[in-house]
């Protein structure tokens, strides 16, 4: 009798309702994905969107991190089907497209990661229920995209008025929440402790979950505002980024030294670039 672990992928993982831990990456260093790998995270995510990575470096990066066992989500810089279907063809294993504000953008994100490797108008007659598809292109299908994830970014009011409409929209597995891009949306920049900004998220992480879907919602301050969530419902945890979490941790440490040394600690500024 075989007694080995199964080694369930990152989406079995979420179907079966357990939470699942990762940051954002930047670094193209070499050594990263092994360094990475010592936190024990599930997944990077690699943002493609405000992070200037090429092809070339995002499928290097997908490699190494799904050598170490790590799911690499990757967030494709518009909600266009073909740089999706590029990044999978990467080793991209999740797809986050931004800014999703329609019922179309979702069933072409839908499209794909869920249906390749369909396109054209084939692909729009089976999402729109135009045609029905037969059970060997079903099985096809669901064997070549098995254990991809679809991801949508809801960053915006429209996007929070019609969020019933677009989370039914069948095969999306997941919503990640915008803070900065929501916050802005909704006039109230940056203001995360706001109680309006606080209202959306909660009807957004309400709403997904009593769809039967996953959401996680991507800070870059302290743990805490991660934890406050998950009690509304987060399951996927993105936390920080390595740039900030690196100058957070540096700026700590050298306050310290300096203190003891009796030099004067330098300002403390919180400024980061948004992700």
């Amino acid at each position: 009798m075989n007694n080995a672990p199964t080694h369930l992928s990152l989406l079995q993982k979420l179907q079966q309702g357990q939470n699942v831990y990762g940051s954002c990456i930047t670094s193209t260093a070499p050594m990263w994905p092994k360094v990475i790998h010592q936190t024990g995270v599930d997944f990077v995510f690699l943002d493609t969107e405000h992070i200037p990575l090429d092809r070339a470096e995002l499928a290097s990066l997908c490699q190494q991190f799904r050598a170490y066992g790590i799911t690499p989500i990757v967030r494709i810089p518009s909600p266009d089907p073909f740089r999706a279907c590029q990044a999978i063809d990467g080793g991209a294993i999740g797809i986050v497209a931004p800014y999703l504000e329609s019922v179309e953008q979702i069933q072409e994100l839908v499209g794909a990661t869920k249906f390749r490797p369909l396109k054209g108008e084939r692909l729009t007659a089976y999402l729109t229920g135009q045609e029905e598809m037969s059970a060997d292109m079903k099985a096809y299908i669901a064997a070549y995209n098995a254990n991809t994830i679809c991801i949508a970014n809801i960053e915006s009011v429209p996007a929070l008025n019609r969020l019933d409409e677009l989370l039914s929209v069948p095969g999306l597995d997941a919503v990640f929440i915008g803070p900065h891009d929501l916050s802005v949306s909704l006039g109230l920049p940056e203001q995360y402790d706001h109680p309006d900004f606080e209202a959306a998220v909660r009807s957004i992480i309400h709403q997904t979950r009593a769809k039967g879907l996953s959401i996680g919602i991507h800070f870059s301050l302290e743990p805490e505002r991660q934890i406050k969530w998950m009690k509304e419902g987060v399951n996927i945890v993105v936390h920080s980024f390595d740039v900030a979490l690196f100058s957070q941790r540096l700026r700590h440490d050298l306050r310290i030294i300096k203190e003891a040394a009796g030099d004067t600690p330098s300002a403390d500024t919180n400024s980061m670039p948004v992700i």
